[in-house]
């Protein structure tokens, strides 16, 4: 059996791809920036900072890191107004209830912004789960890194060997096997089966409601 479970956020333990679109495309109306939404889709899972970075550079508009640090605070800010629209993915709680009944550690390795992250777990009450939580503001590389897995792994004072990593994109799949850590993936992100099975996750599972999900944790 394992000892901790690091959870992504977006798309894993909930479903956030409307308001995740919709700040962003709020954000890039503001500076003349038009953009298809399933560009800002393949990038889930890397972080604001690295996104807007991909698409100015892609849309050649010029930009520094303090036009970078601003796009991020608008894009958080829109998306916590459009916290009361998330929800949790099916299998959610019941897997975070069961983990606390076999006393596994549990944290939440998120690229979305702290403000964001602390808005979401604060509206749905699940304080309680996590033991730690890091997100974009704790790290200086972003997913496919492994340095926000490694980070949380030590945070749960465990040995990456005893911990299981849960995410839905290819980059957490890839920091995960970066990081040597276990990984299970599950398809109710961006990411098609698969897209996630080329990154070579130990098991796929359809959602969190899926017995794979816990017969592999307790191994």
């Amino acid at each position: 059996m394992f000892e901790a479970v690091i959870f992504d956020w977006d798309g894993t333990l909930a479903d956030t791809h409307a308001t995740i679109i919709f700040s962003f495309q709020e954000t890039l109306k503001e500076i003349g920036i038009n953009i298809p939404d399933r560009h800002i889709e393949r990038c889930i899972g890397i972080g604001a900072a690295k996104t807007f970075r991909e698409i100015l550079t892609q849309t050649k508009t010029p930009f520094n890191e303090k036009l970078i640090e601003q796009l991020v605070e608008n894009k958080s800010q829109k998306q916590i107004q459009q916290k009361d629209k998330v929800q949790l993915l099916p299998g959610a709680i019941e897997l975070l209830d069961k983990l606390l009944q076999y006393k596994i550690k549990i944290g939440l390795a998120s690229m979305n912004s702290k403000a964001v992250i602390n808005a979401l777990i604060n509206a749905k009450g699940l304080e309680k789960y996590f033991q730690t939580i890091i997100t974009a503001n704790e790290v200086k590389q972003s997913k496919p890194h492994p340095e926000i897995f490694l980070k949380s792994a030590q945070q749960l004072n465990s040995s990456p060997s005893k911990c299981v990593i849960i995410e839905d994109s290819i980059f957490g799949v890839k920091a995960a096997k970066n990081a040597n850590i276990h990984c299970i993936a599950v398809t109710t992100g961006a990411y098609s089966r698969n897209e996630l099975k080329k990154e070579k996750p130990d098991i796929i599972v359809t959602n969190l409601k899926c017995a794979k999900t816990l017969e592999f944790i307790l191994s």
